[in-house]
């Protein structure tokens, strides 16, 4: 909670509470047919630089990772998390190149092979300043997809959209993404879309204010 970039974003500095709270919210959420995601592998608790600006570097190593920061992400999956969002964190001890949404060691070596993670991943916003201050948005984007995440987000600009977009088909229509690689996410997302109903179909609006009502009468209940 003192770490000045998660802060009370995070349910706390205890592995075993953050666990206990963490598949509690996945359960609840999942019992109301939303999709649970949880963030930000393979953990940003020790951080100081707020990734939306630059890009944090954390000297931990894959045994201090297994010890402390990958608890939480292991009890999930096994508790049935629907998705993973990578965070963009340097771990020079175990990939000196690239964050964890782009490494290839650490999205497919450590969450894909070593936790047996089989569902959808998710980069985090490829426009904060951890990416687009020291990486190009269309490399970078490629770059993730062959690490092993399945959704590239892009937040901000359609501009950025575009230019991912562009990037990722002419990476696949050249083989630097390989259709195999892109088979395996679309069959992801898919089967996430298909668990939850979701299809192409447009919804009515939602009305917000009703939702927050009942939020805010339920949390009044929990004081």
């Amino acid at each position: 909670p003192e770490n000045p970039v998660i802060g009370d974003r995070s349910f706390g500095a205890n592995a075993n509470i953050v666990t206990k709270l963490g598949i509690q919210t996945v359960k609840g959420l999942k019992s109301q047919n939303v999709i649970s995601v949880v963030k930000h592998f393979p953990g940003h608790g020790d951080t100081f630089v707020d990734s939306h600006i630059g890009l944090p570097s954390v000297n931990h190593s894959l045994d201090k990772l297994k010890s402390f920061e990958l608890i939480p992400f292991q009890e999930s999956i096994k508790n049935g998390v629907d998705g993973v969002m990578a965070a963009h964190i340097l771990f020079p001890k175990i990939d000196a190149d690239y964050p964890s949404s782009m490494s290839k060691s650490i999205i497919t070596g450590i969450l894909r092979n070593y936790l047996k993670y089989t569902g959808v991943i998710i980069t985090d916003d490829m426009t904060m300043g951890a990416i687009t201050k020291n990486y190009d948005i269309r490399s970078a984007a490629v770059k993730s997809v062959n690490a092993g995440c399945d959704i590239i987000l892009v937040c901000h600009g359609h501009d950025n959209e575009v230019a991912v977009i562009t990037a990722l088909k002419s990476a696949v229509s050249k083989g630097t993404i390989s259709k195999a690689r892109v088979d395996e996410s679309v069959y992801r997302i898919l089967s996430l879309k298909r668990k939850y109903n979701i299809n192409d179909n447009l919804i009515g609006s939602v009305d917000v204010k009703k939702i927050n009502g009942e939020i805010n009468a339920l949390l009044r209940t929990l004081k």
